[in-house]
């Protein structure tokens, strides 16, 4: 794979390469593919036209283990002296990434590899490879940053630049299988106001990740600067969120009617403030550009309170915008890192949602080289944090190693897949990091066979937390991770079965008896109580099956007390919150579980409704009752973790479960509740489209109603206890409610 390519490096923020094509011969092409990768981002042109609809290529991975390499069909394009063009910018190579001031990057220098190979209809091949021969210029973009925006004068274009050939381990190329990042849709703006400091501000009506493009004729040398924000605060963009990130694009006009899009940047924003233009301006003349990766939407849900659909739609947009190519906590200030705390708990939504299988197979796949060369799962992945000098993490550098829910990403996010999708391949594939993060965590356990020991994460974002404490949870942070080593050895033994590891399953399957047995003993009190009496301890007790029976219903009617007690409101942190409902509901209290879902008093999930938002918040009061931003230093509006409640929604709510991996077979088990009249999803299997939902009538009766796709049987479990296997095709069944 470009044996005979060189990289070539350019001293330039940006810079543009090209070569003209000279065909050998005057024969038909049979095919022409265009292959490159960057030390940077790319886009490639022939002949002026895109050779495809992607931005932001290759994307971001463990560049010194695995740099993919695009692969395009151009034969279309390709003519006798047409021209390749490449334009060539920092990306996450030379981003200046990471938070707290690290500004890191994988190089100091950007460049481009890459082969035009042609075949012609008698089987010869020609390749045009980069090499010293192409021509290096200027581009547009003088200035471009992920995290600061990108300035563009076109007046500046063109100057030639000298070329080098830059240094690349050619062992770290890989095939790209991630889906592109592409632009998706476009949204007009709703509003467009002045702020009070005098800037035009356009409002798109939802938080969204892209950037915007702007048309306009201005005298030439006009500069008009557009800055992004996700809220505004006192009239004016709300900026203190994004911390060092500037978030800020440039243009110079040319004088001459012209249309500016900053491809090498996004942002995460639903305002924006122009200034500088001196020209009419209209409506039209700006537009949002949402961009992510590829990956079709295959899960639906409706119910009769417009406040929960808008919350999973909150869920749905919040995963648009952190699955630009990886998932990553957040995509708007100066981090957009790939935390594996994160997805370790949303998972299951994300791939219900969107078909987003292959974001996340190739993003284990980097999990695994990064915790091969840690010895550890690393917090983010890519592990950008190793690039740090230690003396710059202070002493944060003594916190590194194996950690709860963070670490458990290898088994979570993998076990997920597996249930959605039955991909035993893929399973085998992931197992190897499973068995990592598990050998890195026995090591660290105490004699009692508790992991209380080492930094953890805990309950992050308890709401009871301070502000500028989010590991300051209620729940000990020991209990936590027991409760998740108990899981992922559970999941571990499970997937060492699956794929025919045997002996590795019976070992993984002796540490779980030894771990919930150490839990048992340990945490959990004669009066059924569990250490630190927090919701999150009992949540993870009671979805985890740790616990026995008799304790089992002893801590969900605990668990049941301490959300009455806090009025319905929310008391947990990511470690809690995606199965708070899922234990309440699991011992009964079902009750309780639509009365905390439906709360909408802070903290809870419909708070952040009733303000406004169209993303799930990072805290659960990133903005507070006076319209005013929380005063903590992170404070996303755009956090996908705290919206793992839809997962709930999705199977238990409406009911729609796998009854094996992949939806080979199907479990259909609604759980209407208080508060809502009727509740249907939908999920497009692999094996085609699942439908439940339920619907309440006059006179006490409920009536469940389904669809199962053709070759896949149904488990339909009702809530007064009636089941029935169902045959692919449409059914309905009423039962009496309880009263």
């Amino acid at each position: 794979m470009l044996e005979n390519a060189e990289l070539l490096t350019v001293d330039a923020p940006a810079f543009l390469l090209s070569t003209d094509i000279v065909l050998d011969s005057s024969l038909p092409l049979a095919s022409a593919v265009l292959r490159g990768t960057a030390h940077g981002v790319f886009e490639a042109r022939i002949g002026g036209v895109p050779v495809s609809a992607g931005v932001l290529a290759p994307g971001w991975s463990s560049y010194d283990s695995r740099l993919p390499v695009e692969e395009f069909d151009v034969k279309p394009l390709v003519s006798n002296g047409s021209t390749v063009e490449v334009l060539v910018g920092n990306g996450w190579w030379r981003g200046g990434l990471g938070f707290g001031g690290l500004k890191l990057d994988y190089g100091s220098e950007i460049g481009f590899i890459g082969e035009l190979e042609l075949r012609y209809i008698d089987g010869s091949t020609q390749v045009i490879a980069t090499s010293l021969d192409w021509r290096a210029a200027t581009a547009a973009v003088s200035e471009n940053s992920l995290y600061n925006g990108v300035r563009i004068d076109r007046r500046a274009a063109g100057v030639p630049l000298s070329l080098a050939i830059g240094e690349l381990d050619r062992s770290t190329l890989i095939p790209q299988a991630k889906p592109p990042i592409e632009r998706q849709e476009v949204l007009q703006p709703v509003s467009i106001t002045t702020s009070p400091s005098g800037g035009l501000l356009i409002d798109f009506g939802q938080n969204l990740v892209g950037w915007t493009r702007l048309r306009i004729q201005e005298a030439a040398g006009t500069e008009i600067t557009l800055r992004h924000a996700e809220v505004l605060e006192r009239g004016e963009l709300a900026v203190r969120p994004l911390r060092e990130a500037r978030a800020t694009d440039t243009y110079v006009a040319s004088g001459g009617p012209e249309e500016f899009e900053p491809t090498l940047t996004f942002h995460g924003f639903r305002h924006v403030e122009i200034t500088g233009l001196r020209g009419e301006f209209v409506p039209a003349d700006i537009e949002a550009v949402v961009v992510h990766s590829r990956m079709a939407p295959t899960g639906s849900f409706e119910c009769s309170d417009p406040r929960i659909n808008r919350l999973v739609l909150n869920s749905m947009w919040g995963q648009k915008g952190n699955f630009l190519d990886l998932p990553t906590d957040c995509p708007q200030r100066d981090e957009r890192l790939g935390w594996t705390g994160d997805i370790a708990v949303y998972a299951p939504s994300a791939l219900f949602q969107f078909d987003c299988a292959d974001v996340l197979h190739n993003w284990l796949r980097d999990l695994r080289a990064e915790t091969i060369e840690a010895g550890y799962v690393p917090f983010v992945v890519p592990n950008l944090l190793k690039l740090a000098a230690p003396e710059s993490l202070g002493g944060q550098a003594a916190l590194f190693g194996p950690t709860a829910i963070w670490g458990d990403a290898a088994a979570w996010v993998a076990e997920a897949l597996w249930v959605a999708f039955g991909d035993r391949e893929q399973l085998t594939e992931h197992y190897s990091a499973i068995k990592l993060h598990l050998e890195s965590v026995v090591s660290r356990l105490s004699s009692t066979g508790l992991w209380d020991a080492g930094f953890q994460f805990g309950d992050w974002l308890d709401p009871t937390a301070p502000a500028d404490q989010p590991f300051s949870a209620k729940a000990d942070p020991a209990v936590i991770a027991t409760a998740c080593l108990y899981r992922t050895a559970c999941i571990a033994a499970d997937a060492a079965r699956v794929i025919g590891e045997l002996s590795d399953s019976r070992r993984w399957a002796q540490l779980a008896d030894r771990t919930g047995r150490a839990f048992r003993e340990h945490y959990v009190f004669p009066d059924g109580r569990i250490h630190s009496d927090a919701q999150s301890v009992y949540a993870l007790a009671i979805h985890f099956g740790i616990l026995d029976d008799v304790a089992r219903a002893a801590a969900g009617d605990r668990l049941a007390a301490l959300v009455q007690e806090a009025d319905f409101t929310v008391a947990t942190g990511f470690a809690g919150t995606p199965y708070v409902v899922w234990a309440l509901t699991e011992t009964g209290h079902v009750d309780f579980a639509y009365r905390l879902l439906l709360q909408d008093s802070a903290p809870s999930w419909l708070y952040a409704v009733r303000m406004g938002a169209t993303t799930i918040w990072e805290r659960w009061d990133s903005l507070l009752p006076d319209g005013s931003v929380n005063p903590g230093e992170m404070t996303s509006f755009n956090h996908c973790a705290l919206g793992a409640v839809v997962d709930w929604l999705y199977k238990c709510v409406a009911g729609i479960q796998p009854a094996e991996p992949g939806y080979a077979r199907v479990r259909l088990q609604p759980v209407p509740g208080p508060g809502l009249d009727w509740a249907r999803a939908s999920l497009d299997s692999a094996h085609g489209r699942i439908e439940c939902g339920w619907q309440r009538n006059e006179g006490g009766t409920i009536t469940v109603s389904s669809v199962v796709p053709i070759g896949v049987d149904a488990d339909l479990i009702l809530p007064d206890g009636t089941t029935e296997i169902l045959p692919s095709g449409a059914h309905a069944r009423t039962y009496a409610e309880k009263s």
